[in-house]
């Protein structure tokens, strides 16, 4: 698969092969998507009935791709008499121009014809090979090609039609054309997508178009949202890039839920082009200091969807926070429970720490404000729901035995959570990062309580939770013999004893007692952990340690920067730059398009780092991960109505800057150097020779948590 090109404007997005080509593909998505359908299944153009060749591919945007083709086999000894620019655009809907160029000194007649199919395909579908209920039907409607699928109240139609008129029917269009001497032809095929039964319980829409967008939109949208983010100026030409690959990438990544009016983050292409909570509230600190404008959606929707009662299906429960929200088939007729689905423990407290972040980047408390009653109801399920066992801690247990997601941390394949032996754990489950979460959630509810809920009654409440549940978790979950925390508690109380990555988000949390620190510092920068090119997710060794294994051995450049994040918030400098340093060298080997993960294989081994095989790309937190790694090596940290500024940067890292920072004292710069010799000193930067026209910013100790 590594031959297919991809194109996307938020959730809708388009797969073909290196022609441009898309042949029907019963296990990859392989396809025109939008709202988790497939609305062209196949799409394939052939001159004379013959299929064509590429030269080369342009890839232009994320939204713009152009395809230089020759009929046939090109040789070395026979001219192509015959050229096609294939030159497509996504939107909401999907535009191809279609160029014919005549090479000879001669007039040529030529048949150009372009098979178009559908089979409205559920993304749940192809992954799980599922058989379709419903019936698709095609027909022929003034001059248009109308792909339709009913079932039910549930219908989606495609819609295809041409400027320049074709011979159209129920499985295509042909040209039939004339082009003159060393001439051209062209025509421009426009491919409308509609749904109607979105799959929701609260969306029964009539049918409607994907609002479609033109070129000219989408290239003045990037633009502004390029313009709005920090300018960044640096040595390091790989961090240069994937900063620059990022900003596109999450820019594409955004779409628009329907019966929702702002852009949001989905999750990942191919697999995951929805929202999904835990992917967007991490996206969404991840890039605070840059693109600030999608926490703010993203923290309403995930509000206006909270759970509100029991559902065993949808894993629903008072106050938890979705998961998932799917459009598809599957969700509408309740194949699968994702409209929405909330089988995930940790995107509850994960929403009240993005909610104390994004108040405490952009000073906006009225958002605080109107999202007080769901704060406390994520507060209140984390005592309730989430402590299945009643011992304080979060546990998870799926309430949908059918097909509910087993293990609901962000680590979340069958096989995730493990003994030391390679074991698995009997349900439920408490997972050490949820603990780590939960503390977090509690400090930051007690900052929110006491600054503008006024409630200084609640705040000393969550802050003696908090207490209470470090010291409890620093006793339960230590590993003596190996001095780390278990990755987790068993439904004994059993320490389920892997080392893994999930001990640097307890680093980013402010769970671990600073004694212990130096230990997960030590075994996060250790050769079982460390590959080389970041930390793994379990360490080599384990039980069920596997280099090309999802989530044990695999390194995940998401999971690297919050660890990096970890270190520097306990004073490991060093260490937390060998980490950005590494995902950053990473990055260049991905043409700064940081995937979802890549093997664990170690560094000295491979020298580069190897693709894992069914990667995410682009992927939401991954984008992110440069954004993270650049607050983190700056030491950015917002204080009142100052930035802090504290720079701790690898010594190859050379000179960094990074302008034009948003944030709630408006717009400043951040400067930094990489050095020989880190060791946890604070290097405070000397604003007044750096700079004359900005606010002083002051280098002082986060104490707003």
């Amino acid at each position: 698969m590594t031959d297919l090109v991809s194109i996307l404007d938020g959730n809708t997005f388009l797969v073909s092969d290196s022609r441009g080509d898309i042949d029907p593909s019963p296990t990859f998505p392989t396809g025109l998507f939008s709202f988790d359908t497939r609305f062209l299944s196949r799409w394939e153009l052939s001159i004379d009935g013959q299929r064509l060749n590429a030269l080369s591919i342009d890839d232009l945007q994320y939204y713009e791709t152009r395809f230089f083709l020759v009929p046939g086999e090109p040789t070395h000894y026979v001219d192509a008499k015959v050229s096609v620019i294939r030159q497509r655009t996504i939107g909401g809907s999907f535009d191809e121009q279609l160029t014919v160029l005549n090479h000879q000194g001669e007039p040529v007649e030529l048949n150009v014809r372009i098979e178009a199919g559908c089979d409205f395909a559920d993304l749940f579908e192809i992954k799980d090979v599922q058989e379709k209920v419903g019936a698709a039907q095609a027909f022929v409607e003034d001059g248009r090609l109308r792909l339709s699928y009913r079932r039910d109240t549930f219908r989606r139609e495609t819609v295809i039609s041409s400027t320049v008129p074709a011979e159209v029917d129920e499985h295509g269009l042909t040209y039939r054309i004339r082009i003159e001497a060393h001439a051209e032809w062209t025509t421009r095929l426009h491919v409308e997508t509609m749904v109607e039964g979105a799959g929701g319980r609260d969306l029964r829409l009539g049918l409607i178009n994907a609002p479609s967008r033109i070129k000219k939109e989408m290239q003045k949208d990037l633009a502004e949202w390029v313009a709005r983010a920090p300018k960044l100026a640096c040595d390091c030409e790989p961090l240069g890039d994937t900063y620059d690959r990022s900003l596109a990438d999450l820019a594409a990544l955004r779409y628009t839920p329907l019966s929702f009016e702002a852009r949001v983050p989905t999750a990942g292409l191919p697999w995951f082009m929805t929202l999904f909570g835990r992917d967007s509230i991490f996206t969404c600190l991840q890039s605070l200091p840059f693109t600030p404008e999608l926490a703010a959606p993203t923290l309403q929707i995930l509000a206006m969807k909270q759970g509100s009662k029991l559902d065993d299906f949808r894993d629903e429960e008072p106050g938890k926070i979705l998961h998932e929200l799917r459009y598809g088939e599957s969700a509408a007729f309740e194949d699968q429970p994702h409209s929405p689905y909330f089988g995930a423990a940790d995107s509850t407290p994960l929403f009240v720490i993005l909610l104390d972040e994004y108040e405490r980047w952009t000073g906006d408390v009225e958002l605080v404000r109107r999202l007080e009653q769901e704060a406390r109801a994520a507060l209140r399920w984390i005592d309730t729901y989430g402590d299945i066992m009643g011992n304080g801690y979060i546990w998870y247990e799926r309430r949908n035995r059918r097909n509910g997601l087993e293990n609901q941390c962000w680590k979340d394949s069958f096989d995730a959570i493990s003994y030391r032996d390679g074991r698995l754990p009997e349900f439920p489950r408490a997972t050490c990062e949820l603990q780590g979460y939960a503390y977090d959630a509690k400090m930051r509810g007690a900052r929110l309580a006491r600054r503008v809920w006024h409630d200084p009654t609640f705040a000393d409440r969550l802050e003696q939770e908090a207490a209470d549940l470090k010291r409890r978790f620093n006793q339960d979950f230590w590993v003596e013999d190996g001095e780390y925390y278990a990755l987790a508690l068993d439904a004994d109380g059993g320490k389920v004893d892997a080392l893994s990555s999930n001990i640097g988000h307890l680093l980013w949390s402010g769970i671990v007692d600073e004694e212990r620190a130096g230990r997960i510092a030590a075994h996060l920068l250790g050769p079982r952990l460390f590959s080389g090119w970041g930390v793994r997710t379990l360490a080599e060794g384990e039980g069920r340690y596997n280099p090309v294994g999802y989530h044990v051995g695999t390194v995940w450049p998401f999971d690297n920067s919050f660890i990096a994040w970890g270190l520097r918030r306990y004073g490991f400098d060093e260490e937390s730059g060998r980490i950005a340093e590494a995902i950053i060298d990473a990055s260049q080997y991905f043409r700064g398009r940081l995937p979802e993960a890549f093997a664990g294989y170690d560094r000295a081994l491979t020298k580069y780092p190897v693709q894992y095989p069914t990667a995410c790309s682009p992927q939401a937190w991954s984008t992110g991960t440069p954004m993270l790694l650049l607050r983190t090596m700056l030491g950015l940290e917002p204080h009142d109505e100052h930035l802090v500024v504290d720079p701790a940067l690898p010594q190859g890292m050379g000179r960094v800057e990074l302008l034009d920072i948003p944030g709630r004292w408006g717009r400043i710069d951040a400067f930094g150097r990489g050095r020989v010799d880190i060791h946890h000193e604070q290097q405070v930067v000397d604003l007044e020779s750096e700079r004359s026209t900005q606010p002083v910013l002051q280098a002082l100790p986060d104490t707003s948590r």
